[in-house]
């Protein structure tokens, strides 16, 4: 399980930017095409979090669609898996969203 790992990271982030001041919520932006579980990063999140001065924060997490663009015909089109296939039914996609796994907002005390 590597969102264990990611969380950790994460901790690490915001403790290295806040001190030891009370988080009391964090919001992240993890696209669905990052590789990465939503609900296991929720579930880390209060292991890691537990006697940091982020314990009892809430975490809101973003979840961005995924997005490709066909090279061949130019379609702009959302993909629901990591297949990257154009409905026109080219592989020759390039993948424009859904791969974020970003902090975008800290909450302190």
């Amino acid at each position: 399980m590597h969102e264990l790992s990611i969380t950790q990271s994460l901790l690490d982030a915001v403790v290295g930017r806040t001190g030891e001041r009370q988080v009391t919520g964090v919001r992240l932006k993890v696209g669905r095409l990052s590789g990465v579980l939503p609900d296991a990063m929720r579930f880390c999140f209060e292991l890691v979090t537990d006697g940091t001065p982020l314990a009892g924060a809430e975490l809101l997490i973003d979840e961005p669609e995924g997005r490709g663009r066909c090279r061949g015909c130019g379609l702009d089109f959302t993909l629901p898996d990591l297949i990257p296939l154009c409905p026109c039914g080219s592989a020759d996609v390039e993948i424009t969203g859904g791969r974020e796994l970003a902090v975008t907002s800290v909450e302190v005390v």
